[in-house]
């Protein structure tokens, strides 16, 4: 029904609006009966399914990456569709409009978006607020995480008290944080990613990190190997709990169509790149450190290629535009029927089965 009756409806606005609209509509998810009834009917529960990431665990491996719920508006709805782990925003320490629009692209054929959204936020304080809420009323809930990025109008050398503002305020609602600095659509924001300017960012993350959050970083699919063995190595210095891999790219590399549209690639034209980057942390990765794969997932095996290229979990977003709210249930039924025809007792032992495969 999502693919011939509300996506072509969706689709014949422009992408913002959709979104906006969906937003509107999905608001009664957030009462506690209607994310019940949702969870009734998308939720997989199968103990197979379970991962443990930087000491969380997630009913499964399959999470809603940053970018969709940049302001803790929906938590009723993406909990009711079964996803293991929700990561919200980017939020920004002070309030800010964003890019000004049209900021999202849709390119069909290739099951692609670009976006220069630019951080749209509502600021940290009101996040704090409405994510504290929420947590009150809704008490099934998965492990949330909140992605937090630098105000726009914040000179990058004062970066870092920017992020403390908002890892201060927001750290106590959330399971996990996510430092972004990979972001391609605020300026200067990649500079954070040098190896002196995010040492000292981390690190004076970690001295606020009273209460031992799991730190991840996001990294982008547009840095090199050296830059990303670098990055790592930073990462383990500084104590960060995990990675996540990849933000959008710069690069039009396996769009079908030329754009001069700015912004950050995400969604079909990402997936192999992003396994490469994933496959590249992960034999680099060394003791605790997480790994969640994203760019491009949108079924079972190209999870199953993430898990074996070395992720813990996944994450997806343009998958869930072009697939509709059903696609984290359908994955996840697609990772138990793989395991059941294997004979498979955890998803660990379907990712060797996997590994063996390629």
């Amino acid at each position: 029904m999502y693919k011939s009756l509300v996506r072509p409806l969706f689709f014949s606005m422009q992408p913002e609006t959709a979104h906006d609209v969906m937003r509107t509509l999905s608001r009664c998810a957030n009462l506690s009966a209607v994310s019940t009834m949702l969870r009734r009917c998308n939720v997989v529960n199968d103990p197979r399914l379970a991962v443990t990431v930087a000491g969380l665990s997630f009913p499964n491996p399959i999470g809603l990456a940053a970018g969709l719920d940049k302001n803790a508006e929906l938590l009723g709805l993406w909990s009711g569709l079964g996803f293991g782990h929700i990561e919200l925003g980017t939020v920004t320490a002070q309030a800010q409009p964003g890019n000004p629009k049209p900021r999202i692209f849709r390119y069909a054929g290739d099951v692609a978006l670009i976006n220069r959204m630019g951080f749209p936020s509502e600021g940290a304080d009101e996040v704090a607020i409405r994510l504290a809420e929420m947590r009150g009323r809704l008490k099934t809930l998965p492990p949330i995480g909140i992605n937090i990025g630098k105000s726009k109008v914040t000179d990058i050398d004062r970066a870092i008290d920017d992020y403390l503002y908002s890892f201060k305020t927001l750290s106590p609602l959330a399971d996990y944080v996510t430092v972004n600095v990979s972001s391609p659509n605020t300026p200067g924001l990649r500079q954070l990613q040098e190896r002196e300017r995010l040492s000292a960012l981390l690190g004076a993350l970690q001295e606020a990190n009273k209460d031992r959050k799991p730190l991840f970083v996001k990294v982008a699919p547009d840095l090199s190997f050296s830059a990303i063995e670098e990055l790592i190595e930073c990462c383990e210095v500084t104590g960060i709990a995990g990675l996540i891999a990849t933000n959008t790219t710069i690069s039009r590399d396996g769009l079908s169509v030329e754009t001069d549209e700015a912004g950050g690639l995400s969604g079909g034209p990402l997936r192999e790149k992003a396994l490469e980057v994933v496959t590249f942390i992960g034999s680099r990765l060394k003791g605790p450190m997480a790994l969640i794969g994203v760019g491009g997932i949108s079924n079972y095996t190209h999870v199953l290629d993430m898990l074996a290229a070395g992720a813990s979990a996944v994450q997806l977003y343009t998958a869930l535009i072009y697939e509709g709210p059903a696609v984290a249930r359908a994955i996840l039924r697609g990772l138990t029927r793989f395991m059941d025809d294997n004979n498979c007792a955890s998803l660990t032992e379907a990712t060797n089965i996997w590994k063996n495969r390629l």
